[in-house]
């Protein structure tokens, strides 16, 4: 039995399991949602109960009175997308009772169950986006404050953090974060990933009632992993899948929905016309994108043609993860222009936009810096920004601007 690692949205999670009655976690298939809840609930005698139970579920979605009367909070609810008529009930529970943290619900299906939920227990639901394990997390070495790109800062936390090597980094990049496969051989983890798309990707995105052509949603998807870091096509995944463009958009927000990928929207301005339309997509977990890849080792990828991608795309998955753990209310995008000009990400935030380039490189060009001054007519405050590369020691260049680790992340 594998010991239990901490995850990244716990203290968010019971920040608002204090607050909210219900507290929903979705995210995909096997990240690790329902173990860290029942880990969570150790010594409060808190009653699980999964909707993957065809009886249980037949209960919940005919009778949730009955339902209730069988299983009383405090609860675990396992997959409750499959129940939405509960949600009814515990409104009116949730209002009699008048207790802080009485129903924890997981749902892997979020295409349409933030709707519902959002819809039907206004005001008494917290929702919490949960993704495959972080490099940290797997490490056992959280840090959930999203880092500052200030100098001094950076040297506390650089005396403070463990490294890993690139190697490592890339071993990482290539296996994923999925907790079923921390300790499984080489050969056991393809199988896994194989298996995941066949029995819970598959499954769902049927059940969901868009997609009955499981063979055009595998190349989709296929093509989608392709794709990692780059400019959104809708065109290009079109083709690959032989579909129609409305039917990849589609496809797309399912994807979207099931937490397998996400967008990146371009920062724009109404009244500047050069910029960039399409967002840029991104894997949740890289492992999946390897896998649909037939990337056959860590090594291969660390020194093919799209070493640079998937480095970039575990950057902003570490980024991305940590916003959405943190209590800060920040944006995230990216940044280009028809004069070529190009900013990786920029973290919006109330007090000002900080601009940040993800470089695969140890010796990045300082000179990469200087397009940060491009958001000045915007009219906003440009922050201190960053190079993240694999630099072995923050440094201070230009402007006040930073090269930084990628292990400082």
């Amino acid at each position: 039995m594998q010991k239990y690692k901490n995850r990244l949205m716990q203290k968010k999670f019971l920040r608002m399991s204090e607050v909210f009655p219900v507290v929903l976690v979705t995210g995909a298939r096997q990240i690790g949602k329902t173990t860290m809840l029942e880990h969570l609930g150790q010594g409060q005698e808190r009653t699980y109960v999964t909707l993957d139970d065809l009886n249980i579920r037949d209960m919940a979605v005919n009778d949730p009175v009955l339902f209730f009367q069988n299983f009383k909070p405090p609860i675990i609810i396992d997959e409750i997308q499959y129940a939405p008529n509960l949600f009814s009930q515990i409104k009116l529970m949730a209002d009699k009772n008048k207790k802080a943290g009485e129903f924890w619900l997981t749902g892997s299906q979020s295409y349409s169950l933030i709707k519902n939920v959002s819809e039907s227990l206004a005001g008494r639901v917290g929702i919490i986006e949960m993704s495959s394990f972080t490099i940290d997390e797997k490490l056992e070495n959280i840090n959930d404050e999203l880092l500052d790109f200030d100098i001094d800062d950076l040297i506390d936390k650089f005396k403070k953090c463990d490294k890993y090597s690139i190697n490592n980094l890339f071993e990482f990049i290539y296996y994923g974060g999925m907790p079923k496969t921390f300790d499984l051989t080489h050969e056991a983890h393809n199988d896994y990933y194989k298996t995941y798309v066949r029995t819970y990707l598959m499954r769902d995105v049927m059940e969901l009632g868009k997609i009955s052509d499981t063979i055009r949603f595998n190349r989709f998807l296929i093509a989608c992993a392709a794709m990692v870091s780059s400019v959104l096509n809708i065109s290009t995944l079109a083709v690959a899948a032989d579909i129609s463009q409305p039917t990849a958009k589609e496809w797309l927000q399912v994807l979207q929905g099931l937490g397998i990928v996400y967008l990146i929207q371009p920062y724009s301005n109404n009244n500047i016309k050069r910029l960039a339309k399409s967002p840029k997509i991104y894997f949740y977990d890289t492992g999946l994108a390897t896998q649909l890849s037939l990337w056959p080792s860590s090594k291969t990828l660390q020194m093919g043609n799209m070493s640079g991608a998937y480095f970039e795309n575990f950057v902003m998955n570490q980024i991305v993860k940590k916003m959405s753990a943190g209590s800060n209310n920040t944006n995230l995008f990216y940044y280009r222009d028809t004069d070529q000009k190009e900013i990786d990400v920029i973290i919006e935030s109330h007090d000002g936009l900080t601009p940040i380039e993800i470089k695969l490189s140890s010796n990045p060009h300082h000179g990469d810096m200087k397009k940060f001054d491009v958001l000045k007519k915007f009219g906003k405050d440009v922050r201190v920004g960053a190079v993240i590369c694999t630099i072995d020691k923050p440094l201070l260049v230009s402007g006040g601007n930073t090269l930084v680790p990628v292990w400082l992340l």
